[in-house]
C-alpha cells in the first residue's frame, strides 16, 4: 500500500511550481516571458535569442538564473523579483489539498528553485499558508538551483530535514535524483510518468495521492 510507503516519514519536502498547483494554471508561461524582456533589455539580444538562450541555460545549469550568473554575471535578486512579478489570478484555493497537508505528521516544507517571496504569494493564493514549517527559495541555496546536490543539501541543512525519514514531491523529474541519493521517498508529479529508478511514484494529482496518506 502507497500509505505503508510512507510510515516512517516525518518531513515533507514539497516542490513549488507545477507541483502545489496544477500545471494548467500556466505561471511558467509568464514567467518565460519575464524572463526574455529581462534577457533582451539586459544582453541586447532580440526576443528569439533570448527565448533559446533561456532555454538552453534551464536544460544545461539547472535553472536560467545560474546560465546568467554564470556567463553574464547577472544579479540575481533584480532577476528573481521581475521574472516573479506575475498575475496568480489562474490559482484557485483547493481545501482539500490544503487539508491533507495539514493532517501530515512531522515538518512540512516548501523548496522552489523560484524565490521564497513568490513561494509565499502562490500559497496565499492556493489557500496553503500558514501549513508549513518553513519556505526555501533558491536564494536560501546560494542561487544554486535544484538538481544540483550541493543545493538540496545547503537548503536541507538549514530546514533540518532528516532525509532518511523525508519525502520529496517534485514535478522535474531531474530532481529528484539527489533527493533519491540522499535516502527520501521520491514522488513525481506530473500528467505523464517518467521511467528511472530515482522515482518510487508518480501521481497526476497531488490532492489525491496525499489522501491516501491520511
Amino acid at each position: 500500500m502507497v500509505k505503508q510507503s510512507f510510515s516512517h516519514v516525518e518531513h515533507w519536502v514539497f516542490d513549488l511550481d507545477n507541483t502545489l498547483y496544477p500545471p494548467a494554471a500556466r505561471l511558467f508561461d509568464q514567467i518565460e516571458e519575464k524572463m526574455i524582456t529581462y534577457m533582451v533589455q539586459s544582453l541586447g539580444l532580440d526576443r528569439g535569442a533570448a527565448d533559446q538562450l533561456r532555454g538552453d541555460y534551464w536544460r544545461n545549469h539547472g535553472t536560467t538564473l545560474a546560465g546568467l550568473m554564470a556567463d553574464h554575471d547577472i544579479d540575481p535578486d533584480p532577476f528573481l523579483v521581475a521574472v516573479h512579478d506575475i498575475s496568480l489570478t489562474h490559482l484557485e484555493p483547493d481545501q482539500a489539498l490544503a487539508a491533507h497537508i495539514g493532517a501530515l505528521p512531522g515538518r512540512k516544507i516548501v523548496y522552489t528553485n523560484g524565490s521564497a517571496p513568490y513561494a509565499e504569494r502562490v500559497l496565499a493564493a492556493r489557500g496553503l499558508s500558514g501549513l508549513f514549517d518553513g519556505i526555501f527559495g533558491v536564494e536560501h541555496a546560494g542561487y544554486r538551483p535544484k538538481p544540483e546536490r550541493g543545493a538540496f543539501e545547503r537548503v536541507f541543512a538549514q530546514a533540518e530535514v532528516d532525509t532518511a525519514r523525508a519525502a520529496m514531491f517534485e514535478d522535474d523529474p531531474r530532481n529528484l535524483n539527489a533527493p533519491h541519493e540522499m535516502g527520501m521517498r521520491t514522488v513525481h508529479v506530473a500528467p505523464e510518468p517518467v521511467a528511472g529508478d530515482h522515482i518510487h511514484h508518480h501521481t497526476v494529482d497531488l490532492t489525491g495521492f496525499l489522501g491516501q496518506l491520511r
